[in-house]
């Protein structure tokens, strides 16, 4: 067949040209604003991710604060907010896929990288803010059991290190990443002492399970979110030492050959 002569009407070379023209002019539409690989463009990046991670630890705070106050109000809005950390998270994804396809240098590439995982953590905990915000709600037409005020302490530190890991982010700083993922067993313990009271609460008093069932859920959400600070410690350290830290024990000293690296080209 002549290659520069249209397939047939109807043969199945005709459906193979059309699928491809269709998906050139997807794409041609997917990125046709695609941001060029300039420090602006960079640094455009950079500032979505912060304004992200700030709706974020606002809708934790929020959140923690409306179960403090027994206001619902406060929890509803919560929820609602959390389609603009959603919509951040897609312009974010959308500007780095096309900041990739300009072949960037590999620190530029790594730090592409690890901000779309940044922001894919940023939404979970938005997500984890709004399963808090349910949970309160529920928990408004009943007495509040005395557990919760063991909940703030816990929120807090979880906050802190969220704000700690993305404070390393912007200033370049992976020993105050480090320091960040210790602080995760501390949220665990916070998490299995509240759990353990709970429990005995539930079995003492069976009128207070689903209470203690509900502040269980927002002890786990708090967990989960010290857990994603963890997960942004961890990238932070891999953007500006090369080093990949996951699953590692940082209480004992690494020997040179039991560290590992990912390698970014």
């Amino acid at each position: 067949m002549n290659p520069s002569k249209p397939p047939p009407p109807g043969s199945p070379g005709e459906d193979l040209t059309f699928h491809r023209h269709a998906a050139s002019g997807l794409l041609s539409h997917r990125f046709a604003t695609v941001p060029e690989l300039t420090p602006n463009a960079l640094a455009s990046l950079k500032e979505k991710l912060l304004t992200m991670a700030s709706y974020a630890e606002a809708a934790v705070n929020r959140a923690v604060k409306s179960l403090v106050r027994r206001d619902d109000d406060l929890a509803r809005q919560t929820r609602e907010e959390d389609d603009r950390i959603d919509s951040l998270e897609k312009e974010i994804d959308n500007d780095a896929v096309g900041l990739l396809g300009q072949q960037p240098e590999p620190f530029n590439l790594r730090f592409i990288l690890i901000a779309m995982k940044i922001s894919q953590n940023l939404e979970r905990v938005g997500d984890e803010a709004t399963t808090i915000s349910r949970r309160v709600i529920e928990l408004s037409n009943e007495p509040q059991l005395k557990q919760a005020d063991l909940i703030p302490p816990m929120a807090a530190l979880a906050v802190q290190m969220l704000k700690d890991a993305l404070d390393a982010f912007v200033n370049r700083d992976p020993a105050k990443a480090r320091a960040v993922i210790p602080a995760d067993k501390q949220v665990d313990e916070m998490n299995k002492r509240l759990h353990g009271e709970l429990t005995a609460v539930m079995r003492e008093k069976p009128t207070a399970i689903s209470r203690g069932l509900n502040l269980m859920v927002i002890c786990k959400s708090l967990e989960r979110i010290a857990d994603h600070a963890t997960n942004v410690a961890e990238e932070v350290v891999f953007l500006y030492e090369g080093e990949d830290i996951r699953h590692l024990d940082l209480e004992r000293p690494l020997s040179s050959s039991s560290s590992t690296s990912r390698h970014a080209s």
